[in-house]
């Protein structure tokens, strides 16, 4: 008989601070700049977008930031959430590593998401701030912000990118028992959608284009706002609970990750579970392999270029360095595993440079595998993202099994997949297929990138 594994944390053992990373790098992140002047950008130019006390957060090089107690309130909801061990999946593979994963899935929205979408909301409302615009893909985090929004009394909009929004209409449902208003994008609600449209009217969107859609409303109201459910520093921070969390955890086991693995589109996830381990590392006090993954039809980091450019593909936000594609972007609709945006998060991209993590990227025809391996081993179906770090991490177990080799392997499953059986249906039935970003599509994606000393 397999024992389960489920490590808990008692409710008053949860982190009550938040960790910025930014503290305890070797070299700072390079900063945003104004997207006319090119300068770097000041508290000012994020006012548009932000409430001051997350622009605050944004541009923070204090360590530890206390997180508020109405926030604190609601992520009792969910929070601590579990730490599992795999023992099944381990036993499958027949390996003797042994493979933790941080679960996400527990949370209302079903995802990591809610975490930072919690206290956007939170600070935007103690500001006076009526309503929040926001993008989503595969619809994880516009659920998130519609929950959020309504433990706080405020409206929500959402541009969700047309191909996920025709292809996950209870996703659309989710976000609407919320409170939440959801648009396809691009959408006749915009001038830049409108534009779009009229060029091609089955356009199926891009993380790019619901961004543009959704800034240039916040802009236009001053009672309105904008939240991004990745990427930025602030939203990073927000996720670093989970990574704290895990610690605390692991101690409890007496167990210290050799191998940690996570999904890598934004970098929010990542960045959330890594980045209290990436501490200790820096401070001497382990040293585990940190792997960013990613897939390969999106490959910002193995492919993309270290480069400033927009994080919308209309130009409106301040530009960040980031690793692109290009902020015109368009991933191809087949790709069905998630991890869909143009750009990676500064932070991630900045680490990546300085050679603190690494970065492979997936097939999504071998993540889905390991999903299929891991349902049937675990019992929980993975959302379509963190089936790349469950692929990483079944990669790993079974180099463990030819070298003998016992590692410690961590990840995140960051959500599940409860809403997003279609992918799987596609799989099963062998009408998935892999691919591959070529060189010649990121290289004309790349034209319209500043160019920027």
């Amino acid at each position: 008989m397999i024992e389960r594994t489920k490590i808990l944390l008692e409710e008053n053992e949860m982190p009550t601070q938040w960790y910025n990373i930014v503290a305890d790098l070797p070299e700072p992140p390079p900063p945003a700049l104004h997207p006319g002047t090119h300068q770097p950008a000041t508290a000012e130019d994020f006012k548009p977008l932000f409430p001051m006390a997350l622009v605050e957060q944004e541009v923070s090089t204090e360590r530890y930031i206390d997180i508020p107690g109405d926030v604190l309130d609601v992520y009792r909801l969910w929070r601590p959430s579990p730490l599992f061990r795999a023992r099944r999946l381990e036993k499958h593979l027949d390996t003797p590593a042994k493979i933790f994963y941080k679960y996400e899935g527990v949370s209302p929205a079903g995802s990591h998401k809610p975490n930072t979408a919690v206290p956007q909301a939170w600070y935007n409302a103690q500001e006076g701030v009526r309503k929040l615009t926001t993008e989503t893909g595969a619809g994880q985090w516009g659920s998130s912000l519609a929950f959020a929004c309504a433990q706080f009394g405020l409206e929500c909009e959402i541009w969700q990118v047309a191909a996920s929004y025709l292809a996950k209409p209870h996703r659309r449902t989710m976000m609407e028992t919320w409170g939440g208003r959801v648009h396809p994008s691009p959408s006749e609600v915009t001038e830049f959608g409108r534009k779009l449209l009229a060029e091609n009217p089955d356009h199926p969107g891009s993380l790019g284009i619901a961004i543009s859609e959704a800034v240039s409303e916040a802009i236009e109201d001053e009672t309105v706002r904008y939240a991004l459910g990745s990427v930025l520093n602030h939203v990073l921070l927000h996720q670093t609970i989970i990574g704290e969390e895990a610690l605390l955890q692991l101690a409890k086991v007496g167990e210290t990750p050799d191998v940690l693995v996570g999904c890598t589109g934004g970098g929010s996830n990542f960045g959330g579970l890594a980045f209290p381990f990436l501490r200790e590392k820096l401070a001497g006090k382990m040293n585990p392999v940190i792997r960013c993954v990613e897939p390969a039809a999106c490959p910002t980091l193995t492919k993309g270029e270290y480069r400033y450019d927009f994080g919308d593909t209309a130009g409106l936000t301040p530009l960040m360095k980031m690793h692109t594609l290009g902020h015109g972007f368009v991933p191809e609709p087949i790709h069905a595993g998630g991890l869909r945006y143009h750009g990676m998060a500064p932070l991630v991209s900045h680490v990546y440079e300085l050679g603190l993590v690494e970065a492979i990227a997936l097939p999504q025809l071998e993540c889905f595998e390991g999903a299929i391996k891991f349902a049937r081993s675990e019992g929980i179906v993975p959302a379509p993202e963190p089936t790349h770090a469950i692929a990483a991490a079944i990669r790993e177990a079974l180099a463990c099994k030819e070298s003998g080799e016992d590692k410690i392997i961590l990840t995140a499953l960051c959500g599940h997949g409860h809403l997003d059986l279609a992918s799987y249906d596609r799989y099963l039935r062998g009408e998935m297929r892999d691919l591959e970003l070529s060189d010649d599509v990121i290289k004309a994606a790349m034209l319209d990138v500043p160019e920027i000393a």
